[in-house]
């Protein structure tokens, strides 16, 4: 086959199955280990239940990566999703119909998650984590769709090396003096005080706030960058290859990502240029992995646990809010906590909500039903 020619778009199963592996730690899969740990006190999982909660400010934990994980793989299907809309004969109007009707409901969506239904709008807090992926999103779909690949790779650099530039060199004019990439004193916490309504998530601070917002685009378009070189006719023949380069361009991320973590510290809540390269390193390398064993080798009855919640992401995450999936948890399972010491409490509980929530999406998956957006 040419290197030119795009072979047939066919379904990634890799993406359903790590979108689902994304998905389990938020529904249930991190309450597992922190009670493995408590339960055990083994180091292995103590080291794991520390890296399942966010870092307060600089640094970086594994739990620090589920969102931009999300975003990434969001990113990666767009080349897959516009490929099929085009063969179906959609014009470039339904296109962008699409990206903008995706890219609002989200952070409509986000606003109903964090607030419920609400009336007293300047009470609510109107950044949220669906807001976040679908205005990244848009934007990014957005340039895919009006620039060619060396314009998206500008697009990339300049989002990222701009935002550091006016992060660096642009302290919060009512931030006393403290360093520019602290809470107190950057200059995007600064922004969405004057311009967001509503409250922020943390008074002075929201972590999906507006500029941030700037960066994650970045996260999306390396994403599509990813469809993109997977759809393409490069390595079709060996498909092995095409999952080495994409670990390799992982591992290069990772290692950029550390290196510019020393002039601008790697912070999820600001979104910073180091988060998306070593965040985006970082997925780079777990995709390369589910695609290799699941896509490439075939190996697929393993991920099927996965697969069941990787294609139904936003109803678990919405779900999660509106349904008590606890009260079943506690209703299944809390004869178990009563007759077992108090130390596999979390590790039950967890357990029993990771159980619930997957067998509420099975259910859906055996009815064909899918929430898609």
């Amino acid at each position: 086959m040419d290197n030119n020619t795009k072979p047939p778009v066919t379904r990634l199963h890799s993406l359903d199955a790590l979108r689902g592996f994304d998905m389990f730690w938020i529904m249930g899969g991190e309450s597992i280990f922190i009670g493995l740990a408590t339960l055990t006190g083994w180091p292995l999982f103590k080291w794991c239940a520390e890296q399942l909660e966010h870092v307060q400010w600089h640094g970086f934990h594994f739990y620090d990566m589920i969102f931009p994980l999300f975003l990434f793989i969001a990113g990666i299907s767009f080349p897959f999703s516009l490929a099929k809309r085009k063969a179906a004969g959609e014009d470039r109007s339904k296109i962008y119909k699409h990206v903008f009707f995706r890219g609002l409901i989200l952070v409509l969506l986000g606003i109903v998650y964090n607030n419920g239904i609400r009336f007293n709008f300047g009470e609510i807090r109107y950044g949220s984590v669906l807001g976040r992926i679908g205005l990244a999103w848009m934007f990014a779909a957005l340039i895919y769709l009006n620039a060619k690949l060396s314009l998206r790779i500008v697009w990339f650099w300049t989002l990222l090396i701009g935002y550091w530039l006016i992060m660096a060199l642009i302290p919060a004019p009512d931030g006393n003096g403290a360093d520019v990439f602290s809470r107190e004193g950057n200059i995007a916490s600064y922004i969405d005080r004057i311009l967001m309504p509503g409250k922020l998530y943390l008074g002075n601070h929201d972590p999906e706030g507006l500029m941030s917002t700037i960066p994650a685009i970045s996260t999306a378009l390396l994403g599509m960058f990813t469809g993109d070189f997977l759809i393409s006719g490069l390595f079709s023949e060996k498909l092995i290859k095409k999952a080495g380069v994409i670990f390799i361009a992982g591992v290069l991320f990772i290692l950029l990502g550390r290196l510019w973590n020393l002039a601008f510290p790697i912070n999820k809540n600001l979104w910073t240029s180091s988060f998306v390269c070593f965040a985006g390193g970082l997925s780079l390398l777990f995709f390369s992995i589910f695609y290799l064993i699941i896509d490439v080798w075939g190996f697929r009855k393993w991920a099927f646990f996965f697969a069941v919640i990787g294609m139904n992401p936003i109803t678990i995450y919405l779900a999660n809010r509106i349904i008590n999936f606890r009260s079943a948890t506690r209703f299944f399972f809390g004869g178990f906590t009563e007759i077992l010491p108090e130390t596999w409490g979390t590790l039950i509980s967890g357990i029993g909500i990771t159980a619930v929530g997957w067998i509420f999406l099975y259910i859906l998956y055996k009815k064909k039903i899918f929430l898609r957006i």
